[in-house]
């Protein structure tokens, strides 16, 4: 099927032409040309890599973090997931507001020109609706390790935790009911997210939170949290999504970087950032920025990833990065969302639909924080796994780097952990979760 990383067309490759001399900050083939396979990219000389990073990975580079360059390499869909895009692609499109019609499952836009003023947009959809989980997901005893500015490797706080799931009504390819659930036509739902139970530290032991995006635009995400010391779930407004997990209500911690010194669990991840962008698409408008030659995280080999010993483990390395083929978007909060993030420029990979780069500006427009991804393609989480083996290579993550540019803290997401007894870790679209776990009684019950 034709893809839009397949440009045959003289008259789309003339079109993207134009684009880019319009675009003189995306026109980047001279620059990627300067790096190539078999480099070292680190503080020393990463001069070398400023126009195919972010300015924010930029950041990491020049304080330590160290990139192997490898080939390109292609990422392909799973089987599945091919099908329905070619069965249902054709029906889809996008109303004056902006808002998906016609989905069922697969990839929503697979052609896409540039010149179409919902272009951005359309990306965005393909991001949400990305082949990584379609069904359902659970991350089993993932960690994360926040480090203090000068960090000679020992984390600030260590946080565990039981479960990051996913159980998507409507989309599903693999695992019946397909390709929907009855539950989203009775609730409206269109998918549930939950991490729960937090494990250690032992002030925030049992604590959780669950999430609902609708299938209607127009009905904020439910949130729930729930505080294991008063053994009490509490609906939390969407608004606070953009705020460091620490500082939510409910939870015993504060955000790094607290006035108050530095508390006994802290994180910079917010959970609109988790997997890159989490928060509403509806929420946002979109700028396309172009399309780039850009490093990126897609071959990840460590599982469980690495600390940086280069930069007192505030980020991920050594590890194989390349050059891809990405979506520059810029997300920009629409008015009366009150978010602690207002704007972000997400970098979107053209053939696994993730996002590999993210840079966070505050309210007065200056860069805040910087996340990265650490993405993989292989049939297994680990090489010995017994359990989650897939009958073909498919995409995940192994690690996220959430850096504040500003403060200087930086936390760190493994995927798997590395303390963990469960090594296999990602279980996807095996039905390890229906929409039964993402209760918040089912949360509460875990906590306990």
């Amino acid at each position: 099927m034709a893809r839009s990383m397949k440009i045959s067309s003289p008259k789309v490759r003339s079109i993207l032409t134009a684009a880019a001399l319009l675009m003189t900050a995306i026109a980047t083939t001279s620059f990627a040309a300067a790096v190539k396979p078999g480099d070292v990219i680190d503080k020393n000389n990463a001069a070398v890599a400023t126009d195919v990073l972010s300015p924010g990975n930029l950041i990491l580079v020049q304080q330590g973090m160290q990139i192997h360059v490898i080939p390109t390499d292609k990422l392909d869909w799973p089987p599945p997931y091919k099908t329905a895009s070619e069965k249902y692609a054709s029906q889809v499109s996008l109303d004056s507001n902006g808002e998906i019609k016609g989905f069922v499952a697969g990839q929503p836009f697979p052609l896409l020109d540039p010149n179409d003023p919902q272009v951005a947009l359309k990306v965005m959809w393909n991001f949400s609706y990305r082949p990584l989980y379609t069904d359902d997901a659970d991350l089993r005893f993932a960690e994360i390790a926040s480090y203090a500015p000068k960090s000679t490797g020992t984390p600030v706080s260590y946080f565990t935790i039981g479960h990051f799931a996913f159980y998507n009504n409507i989309g599903r390819i693999e695992v019946p009911p397909v390709p929907t659930d009855p539950d989203a036509q009775e609730s409206g739902v269109r998918y549930r997210f939950a991490y729960y139970p937090i494990l250690e530290p032992s002030s925030l032991r049992g604590y959780g939170m669950i999430r609902f995006r609708h299938i209607d635009g127009n009905v904020d995400d439910n949130t729930w949290i729930y505080n294991a010391q008063s053994r009490r779930v509490r609906r939390q407004s969407p608004s606070i999504l953009s705020d460091a997990l620490g500082a939510l209500p409910g939870f015993g911690g504060t955000a790094l970087g607290g006035v108050s010194g530095t508390p006994a669990a802290v994180t910079t991840i917010d959970p609109d950032s988790y997997f890159g962008f989490s928060a509403k698409n509806e929420d946002y408008t979109y700028k396309y920025l172009g399309e780039k030659q850009m490093l990126a995280c897609v071959h990840a080999k460590n599982s469980p990833e690495t600390p940086c010993a280069s930069d007192g483990g505030k980020s991920i390395c050594p590890e194989d990065w390349e050059m891809r083929h990405l979506y520059a978007i810029e997300a920009t909060a629409k008015p009366g969302h009150d978010v602690s993030i207002p704007r972000r420029i997400l970098y979107i990979d053209s053939e696994g639909w993730f996002i590999t780069a993210s840079d966070q500006y505050d309210r007065d427009g200056k860069l805040w924080k910087t996340l990265v991804a650490f993405n993989t393609y292989r049939d297994r989480p680990v090489p010995d796994a017994k359990v989650a083996i897939y009958p073909y290579k498919r995409m995940f993550q192994l690690g996220l780097v959430d850096y504040d540019a500003q403060l200087g803290y930086s936390s760190v997401i493994y995927m798997p952990g590395r303390e963990t007894p469960e090594r296999e870790c990602w279980y996807i679209d095996m039905g390890t979760v229906d929409n039964a776990f993402f209760s918040p009684e089912t949360m509460r019950n875990a906590g306990h």
